[in-house]
């Protein structure tokens, strides 16, 4: 599930993703169209590229590890 300021759903994102993957657009006019930046455009398809459509949802943002943790 995304979360409430994503500025793309899974759904969108694939659909952006296949766009540029499959259909051949440019990054720039899937972005344009999904009013996106080119950057988060280029990540979904890149994601996309690499794992498919089950790379399409969202990724945890908590950190791996704290180095700096107190105890």
């Amino acid at each position: 599930m995304s979360h409430a300021n994503a500025a793309l759903t899974p759904r969108a994102r694939l659909r952006l993703a296949r766009l540029v993957v499959d259909e051949g657009w440019s990054v720039s006019m899937a972005a344009k169209m999904f009013q996106v930046s080119w950057p988060t455009a280029n990540r979904w398809s890149s994601r996309y590229a690499a794992a498919g459509p089950t790379a399409m949802s969202d990724r945890s943002s908590r950190p791996h590890h704290s180095p700096a943790k107190t105890p």
